[in-house]
């Protein structure tokens, strides 16, 4: 009999043959090489109807807006793998501005403040998965209660207005590059590398799996599902607050309402890039195209000036279209 507290969770779902692996493995490439070059062509054909889209300060910008995107979308990811949903990261990006600016301006050092606000955010995916795990509150309702009282919690804490005054060193980040690319995109680097690693080649990563297959099984594999749910939603939610510094560092001022809808984005990014809202399926890579397909298509609108309200549609069809494909591919599991 194996040890209860040595699982054997060799793959993301136990039980599926080899060539069910391989189809779930050959959808994500497809999906993942399609994304890319839907991408391409999108770039291209802005290339040729607008005249500043390949400026070299126009893919920055580009660049700076995806990276935002992207990060909530990798931290979204981990939640969606083990079948739950995170409708609280637009607000912990929003709270999490205001509490780094307010640091700030009270003479906190910078390396302290990041790391304060980003302790908050792991105290929030933590909550999070308290009520999901331990009260029995489905992720949907526990996370949607979080994105209105965190709104609200920024905005006392403000009275709804900016906060400004901030160190030079701090809002100079977001602008600064290396290497000729911005600092933001460098970010995404740092956030992607070890994401990608605990996801696709550590042992929490195949439990992550195991619990969005089927979480009972799991724990009878000897998973620890609590302790999985909650490292997914301290991901997500640590995720967020991260975005909430760069993005206040961009901004300049710190504002509660900075991150409104974002988390609509973070799930767009995510499903768009082949993550399964049934849970168990999903990848790093995915997100990070998803998350600039997005940012694409909404600055692509603004520069042939059509109505920003196109982007939704598109990204509306967009994601029917990827959860119906989803579901073909399990029927033809199944």
């Amino acid at each position: 009999k194996g040890s209860m507290s040595q699982p054997t969770l060799d793959t993301p779902e136990r039980g599926r043959t080899v060539g069910e692996k391989f189809r779930a493995g050959h959808f994500g490439f497809l999906l993942n090489f399609t994304l890319l070059g839907l991408l391409l062509l999108l770039w291209l054909a802005l290339g040729l109807t607008t005249k500043v889209f390949f400026t070299d300060e126009n893919i920055k910008n580009l660049m700076r807006q995806a990276s935002l995107w992207a990060i909530l979308a990798v931290g979204q990811t981990f939640v969606i793998i083990e079948a739950g949903i995170d409708l609280s990261m637009g607000a912990v990006v929003g709270l999490a501005g205001v509490i780094i600016a307010m640091l700030l301006t009270n003479n906190v050092p910078i390396w302290l403040a990041i790391v304060i606000t980003l302790l908050f955010g792991s105290v929030i995916g933590a909550v999070n998965a308290f009520g999901i795990t331990k009260l029995g509150l489905p992720p949907f309702i526990m996370t949607l209660a979080g994105l209105t009282a965190l709104r609200g919690v920024a905005l006392l804490m403000t009275n709804g207005g900016p906060i400004t005054g901030l160190p030079t060193r701090f809002t100079a980040f977001s602008r600064a590059e290396f290497a000729s690319l911005p600092m933001l995109f460098w970010v995404v680097v740092i956030v992607s590398i070890p994401a990608y690693v605990l996801l696709h080649h550590s042992r929490w990563g195949r439990y992550i799996f195991a619990t969005g297959s089927n979480p009972e099984a799991a724990r009878l594999s000897g998973v620890n599902v609590t302790r999985t749910m909650c490292l997914a939603y301290i991901i997500s939610s640590v995720s967020a607050a991260l975005v909430g510094i760069l993005a206040t560092s961009r901004l300049s001022l710190g504002i509660a309402t900075t991150g409104d809808t974002w988390e609509l984005q973070a799930i767009a990014g995510s499903v768009i890039g082949g993550a399964s809202l049934f849970g168990a399926v999903g990848s790093v890579v995915g997100p990070l195209l998803g998350a600039t397909l997005l940012s694409t298509i909404n600055q692509g609108a603004n520069l042939l000036n059509i109505n920003s309200f196109w982007q939704r549609i598109v990204t509306g069809v967009l994601i029917v279209v990827i959860v119906y494909l989803d579901q073909l591919r399990r029927r033809k599991r199944n």
